[in-house]
This record gives structure tokens, C-alpha cells and sequence, in this order.
């Protein structure tokens, strides 16, 4: 799996039907516009820290100010793991605040505030949209090249959620998709049901990347690295540059951006599910 793609290269992403391409700029559009008023501020602060506060949440502080969200709350995590991941955001940047590289804490803004003010059904419905238009899911009829390769590439996830959740999803050339059963809703709705919001907040965002559930739950549940489910998200992409080639540095630029908001998210939904006492092992590292 994966050797077909060895090379290839490409500088933007093709969506594969308009609902997808709207819910994915609407989505986007929110994070950026939410995350912060600029994009970039002067560092006003020297130390970053960590404490536990009320109820046994932790908070951010900078310096002795302790962080707040855009809505003015009080800035808690509801467990260590995540705060020691937060606080290293802050710590890591520079003379310049470039916020639009701090996912994690942007993350963190969107499940306190709630802006779009949704409950746990609310937001598992908004991620279970994107079954609907699934990348993985829509198959072309030609060239025969990427067909075979969407093929190799794309059937062994779809065979391997539809196992694991023993569920049936299928793929369709159609441009209307494939019609997926009111089963396989149910059971995904299930199986969200038992992430909790703060984890689901990070799961729709992976989605909003990737366009699709498949890869999310390839990758959340780690029978996908980053890299891999990034590559198949963009795989008609990476065909079309093998045939015709690429702008380099576009390529590199959208690919690392890709990667890294995609891994985010993930990292998000790992540590938002995590005890409220940091591992061991990641004291270490």
C-alpha cells in the first residue's frame, strides 16, 4: 500500500463535490476568524506556565497573568496532558505571536466558548455530514490510471473501516456518491456518542482537513500515520502532478500545512481523552 504514490507531488487540493468544498471553507473560515483578531502580536511575556485551579482543571499562565479565552473565560483544560501541550505552544514563539500556528490552543478556544453554541448530538451530526461526500467514496471513471489507483489505494480503508466497525459504506462513481445505509449512520453516531465534546471538537477539524470520516478514523485509531492520510486525502492531486508536474514550493508549503493542522487535531482528541495526570513517558520526551 502506498508504493504507487512514492514521488508524487502537488500544490492544491481538488474537492470532490461542492457541498464538501463549502463545508470545509465555511468550517476553515470560522477557525480563522475565531482564533484571534490578528494573526500576529508582539510576545508579551517571558515565562509560560501551568497550574491546577477550581475542580481540578489547569489553566495557562503567562508570566502571572493567567490566559484567557476570545469570549473573556477563564482558559482550563480539563487535564494535564493537554495543558503541558498548550503552555508548549505559547513557549515556543519567538519576538512575534503568530497565532495562526497554534492550533492546539485555538482548539481549546473553540470547545470553551462554543461560538456556533452546539450541544454533543449537535456537533456529532456536523461531523457525520461529511459521510455523505467522503473522499474515499467518490471514484472517476477515467483516466484508467487513476482509476486502478484510487482502486489499490483507497479500497484497503474503506474495507478496513467497514471491518472494524462492521459497517457498509461502499464508493460510487456516481455524482451523487453512494447512498450509505441508515445502519452505518447509527453505528458511527454510536460510536461517537462515547468521545466526549472536548474530542469530538478535534475529530470534526481532522475531518474538515482530510474531507472524510474514513481517513479521520484510519488515523484516530492509528491504522493511518499523518502522512499516509494526508497523501490519500489528496490523491487525484498527487496523480495529476505525476502526469503534469508541480510548482515546488506550493507543493511543499500545502503539504506541511496540511500535515500539520492534520496532526494537530489529532493530537487534540488523543490528550482531550486523557487522564488528568500527565504519562510518564511524556514527562520524559
Amino acid at each position: 500500500m502506498f508504493r504507487s504514490l512514492v514521488g508524487f507531488q502537488s500544490f492544491s487540493r481538488h474537492t470532490f463535490s461542492l457541498s464538501n468544498v463549502y463545508a470545509r471553507s465555511r468550517h476553515n473560515e470560522f477557525a480563522m476568524k475565531y482564533s484571534t483578531a490578528t494573526t500576529e502580536r508582539k510576545r508579551f511575556y517571558k515565562d509560560v506556565s501551568i497550574s491546577q485551579g477550581e475542580a481540578g482543571l489547569f489553566e495557562i499562565n503567562l508570566d502571572r497573568k493567567k490566559l484567557k479565552t476570545p469570549a473573556g473565560k477563564l482558559f482550563t483544560v480539563p487535564n494535564e496532558a493537554l495543558a503541558v501541550a498548550v503552555a508548549t505552544e505559547w513557549d515556543a514563539q519567538r519576538d512575534t505571536l503568530k497565532f495562526y500556528t497554534m492550533h492546539l490552543t485555538t482548539l481549546c478556544y473553540t470547545a470553551l466558548d462554543n461560538p456556533s453554541q452546539r450541544n454533543k448530538d449537535q456537533t456529532i451530526n456536523a461531523a457525520l455530514k461529511f459521510l455523505e461526500t467522503d473522499t474515499v467514496c467518490y471514484r472517476v471513471d477515467e483516466p484508467y490510471g487513476l482509476v486502478d489507483l484510487q482502486k489499490n489505494e483507497w479500497d484497503p480503508v474503506l474495507q478496513w473501516i467497514e471491518n472494524r466497525y462492521n459497517v457498509t459504506i461502499g464508493s460510487s462513481s456516481s455524482i451523487l456518491g453512494p447512498e450509505i445505509p441508515e445502519a452505518t449512520k447509527d453505528a458511527f453516531r454510536q460510536h461517537l456518542h462515547s468521545y466526549n465534546l472536548w474530542s469530538l471538537t478535534g475529530l470534526e477539524y481532522v475531518i474538515a482537513q482530510l474531507k472524510s470520516i474514513v481517513l479521520s478514523m484510519g488515523l484516530i485509531d492509528r491504522y493511518l500515520s499523518v502522512e499516509q492520510a494526508v497523501l490519500l486525502s489528496r490523491l487525484e492531486e498527487e496523480y495529476q502532478i505525476r502526469c503534469w508536474g508541480n510548482v515546488e514550493w506550493a507543493h511543499d508549503y500545502d503539504m506541511y500545512e496540511l500535515r500539520v493542522r492534520t496532526a494537530a487535531g489529532a493530537l487534540f482528541v488523543h490528550l482531550s481523552s486523557e487522564s488528568s495526570t500527565v504519562k510518564r513517558k511524556l514527562m520524559q520526551d
